[in-house]
């Protein structure tokens, strides 16, 4: 009789010592998701850029609004595809909790390196077309995030410049080698015919071959839009200092490269759009969504902005009722 007590108690301690162990693991993964842990988020931006900049600071700005502590490994890839594909790589051989992604190149090397880890991505002009998600309400097992591609940006943009500046032949300098390049300058090329405007395309593949594709458009076009291109933008000084020496209006595809010296963009605050982003983080790793639960989204606001000084320095009068159309760059 002691000898089946004896073995009864020895069960009943088993069975409570396995009942704690289960209650510890499960408290462990509540906490998983919890503001008391310390997430370590991998970034990965693509080139130094001011846009993609403004975005990265818009993402890490919401985690912190959130409350989600988070201590960040952020690598630039200098614009160098060998460069984005290794931070990927290193990323997952580092356990990290979630990938941001700052621009096409960043987003699709980091799903091609884990189809585990959490990704979210911005400044992607085509997320469909880039194969990183289904459609923008069917995001992947383990991406999504926001795009820099509103549908109406780039129309704005191109109708002020045949409206307005009357041009009728533009240029375009892009990297053919960059999927969201190509998407833009047809868009561009498409809404130019309809508004009896031709497109002169000129395609780099270094920032070194910037200068001399714009200097190249000399006395070819009149006027320049640079969309938002990783390659361009990063040496867009140069083609500033063409565009101002020649007389050349230079448009832009966005509002961080507006503010350098182009006569205008139709855009949104990259910072915005990377909060966004950060948001959709905050909601993945405090564990209340999952990747595939969280739709793609587009920029939230959308204007016209005018920088008066570039025009006047690009040879262009300036129509003060162009403030009807959008608003003046007040240098800020």
């Amino acid at each position: 009789m002691k000898k089946k007590v004896r073995a009864l108690s020895f069960a009943l301690a088993g069975m409570l010592m396995l009942a704690g162990c289960g209650s510890k693991e499960s408290s462990g993964d509540a906490e998983k998701g919890g503001k008391d842990k310390e997430f370590k988020v991998g970034i990965s931006q693509f080139a130094p850029h001011p846009s993609l900049d403004a975005a990265t600071e818009g993402f890490k700005k919401a985690l912190s609004d959130k409350g989600i502590k988070v201590k960040f490994d952020e690598q630039n890839a200098q614009a160098d595809m060998n460069n984005v594909q290794t931070i990927a790589k290193n990323f997952v051989g580092d356990k990290v909790d979630l990938i941001f992604a700052n621009a096409t190149p960043s987003a699709t090397s980091a799903l091609n390196a884990t189809k585990e880890i959490p990704i979210i991505f911005t400044s992607v002009t085509d997320p469909v077309g880039a194969g990183l998600v289904e459609a923008f309400d069917k995001p992947g097992k383990n991406i999504t995030g926001t795009t820099d591609n509103h549908p109406d940006a780039t129309k704005k943009t191109i109708s002020f410049i045949t409206d307005e500046v009357k041009a009728k032949n533009i240029g375009v300098i892009f990297n053919s080698g960059e999927q969201n390049s190509v998407v833009q300058v047809d868009a561009v090329k498409k809404i130019a015919e309809e508004k009896g405007a031709k497109i002169v395309d000129v395609s780099v593949s270094t920032t070194a071959e910037v200068k001399q594709a714009a200097e190249s458009l000399v006395g070819r076009v009149d006027a320049i839009y640079i969309p938002t291109d990783n390659t361009v933008v990063t040496a867009l000084d140069s083609v500033i200092a063409v565009a101002n020496s020649k007389k050349i209006p230079l448009f832009v595809g966005e509002l961080d490269s507006m503010k350098k010296g182009a006569v205008a963009a139709s855009g949104f605050s990259y910072y915005d759009l990377g909060y966004q982003s950060g948001l959709m983080a905050a909601e993945i790793l405090s564990g209340n969504k999952k990747p595939s639960e969280i739709p793609v989204e587009l920029p939230n606001s959308l204007k016209l902005v005018i920088n008066k000084k570039a025009a006047e320095a690009q040879g262009l009068k300036v129509n003060e009722e162009w403030s009807k159309l959008g608003e003046f760059y007040n240098g800020k």
